[in-house]
């Protein structure tokens, strides 16, 4: 990973020798690069910069069996370009599902005229919106926080009408075999991983991850042989063979020396930073490189993203980003990764927080720009309309929906309901869904 002494955009034009300066960084014996913001990314010296992938010759991928063929083995996301949507989603309505956690409900946006036009109960505590393997349901996670009454409720692209609960235990997230054969339910109370039907819902097995407390987003090799988890309260990742059924390892992520204050910002002020005292991370997102070479592990605690080598199991660096970063999205070419930065190191953070959007250049893992949110925000989970025109994020803290503008980072805001958190745009290309709020190829 290489990085430039100034980032291409910095906003705030931060002198970096004052800072270096003030900071008084040389005591504290880490490696200097510049991160988010213009401000600098101060690693371990154990964990030193990567050098980007050089390019990778057409090969086959040998992916397990019931998988889809990997059409292009250097750019797994090559399937979910804009003119990839599917026939079979044809008569799917244009619409964003946006889960109120707060309100037990799911707001319906239509993305044309940015009005909320329905409005549906589901479950207790709606977390996230999940497309199915087949793209033919979205199912609404209701984990029914620090209950036992958790629950999928179905929704019918078609419509956009929900249909009857089907019960099942603490469901915060969801997502799919890559072989399309079970849907995963991640427990997260429960530190299990639960395979069902991904029709009916009824339990297939079970697997127990007992040293990943907050079990709660993932990705998946590019051959399908393996996903990697987060552990939100572990501050870990863990890494499950999904053909012998059985957790692989434990990675405990190391955190950065510095790292941003989440205090409200004043007009063109730049984001303070302090030295971080915490010693365990909040890894929240994660999603793999179109190589499939590496992962990027979002975390809430330590302002950026850790970037994994899977295979090994492995850090290999760590970029800075802003404030809590949270959710991540490819853009739909491809070429970039969107990274949300929630504003608040708190679970349940204040409204009008220094939230930001991040985007890195995945061949460079340099930062091309930084979007903050116009007045302060939230940027939570969404996902990349179909054209990749708009990155559309629930704002977590401030009631509100953000649809931002991918060539330049202009927000406009949509009011929805209380706190809403995993939404999910629709339609989507792709040939299949690995779940959470669309994670397609």
């Amino acid at each position: 990973m290489r990085y430039k002494s100034v980032p291409t955009n910095n906003p705030w034009n931060i002198d970096l020798k004052t800072m270096i300066a003030t900071k008084k960084v040389q005591a504290i014996g880490v490696t200097l690069l510049v991160g988010a913001f213009g401000v600098l990314i101060l690693m371990p010296t154990g964990i030193g910069a990567v050098a980007p992938s050089p390019s990778t010759p057409v090969q086959t991928i040998s992916t397990i069996a019931g998988m889809p063929a990997v059409i292009d083995a250097r750019n797994l996301y090559s399937e979910t370009a804009p003119d990839r949507v599917s026939p079979a989603l044809k008569d799917d309505l244009e619409r964003i599902y946006v889960p109120n956690l707060r309100g037990n409900n799911v707001s319906v946006i239509d993305p044309n005229t940015l009005k909320v036009v329905d409005k549906f109960k589901v479950g207790r505590s709606p977390q996230h919106v999940v497309p199915s393997w087949d793209l033919r349901t979205l199912w609404v996670a209701n984990n029914a926080e620090r209950g036992t009454d958790g629950s999928l409720t179905p929704v019918d692209p078609r419509t956009g009408k929900p249909g009857k609960n089907v019960p099942v235990d603490n469901p915060y997230n969801m997502y799919f075999s890559p072989d399309g054969k079970s849907a995963i339910v991640v427990a997260e109370a429960r530190k299990r991983l639960d395979f069902r039907d991904p029709k009916t819902m009824e339990l297939q097995y079970s697997i127990a991850v007992p040293q990943c407390a907050g079990i709660n987003h993932a990705d998946f090799s590019i051959d399908g042989r393996y996903g990697i988890f987060t552990c939100e309260f572990q501050g870990s990742i863990t890494k499950i063979d999904l053909v012998e059924r059985k957790v692989l390892g434990y990675l405990k992520l190391t955190m950065p020396k510095i790292r941003f204050v989440d205090k409200p910002l004043t007009k063109n002020e730049p984001p303070a930073t302090e030295i971080c005292t915490d010693t365990q991370g909040m890894p929240q997102d994660i999603r793999i490189s179109p190589d499939g070479k590496r992962f990027y592990v979002a975390d809430m605690d330590a302002d950026g993203v850790h970037i994994i080598d899977g295979e090994n199991l492995k850090e290999v660096g760590f970029i800075m980003t802003g404030v809590a970063a949270h959710g991540l999205y490819p853009s739909r070419d491809g070429k970039k990764l969107y990274v949300t930065n929630r504003g608040s190191h708190k679970i349940h953070g204040p409204r009008k927080g220094p939230g930001s959007v991040t985007v890195i250049d995945f061949d460079t893992e340099k930062i091309s720009a930084q979007w903050p949110i116009p007045g302060g925000g939230s940027p939570d989970m969404g996902n990349v309309s179909a054209d990749g025109k708009w990155l559309w994020l629930s704002g977590r803290f401030d009631d509100v929906v953000y649809r931002i503008d991918t060539s330049n980072g202009a927000v406009t805001k949509i009011d929805v309901g209380m706190e809403p958190h995993g939404l999910t745009v629709w339609p989507q290309p792709g040939r299949y869904s690995l779940g959470h709020t669309g994670n397609l190829r």
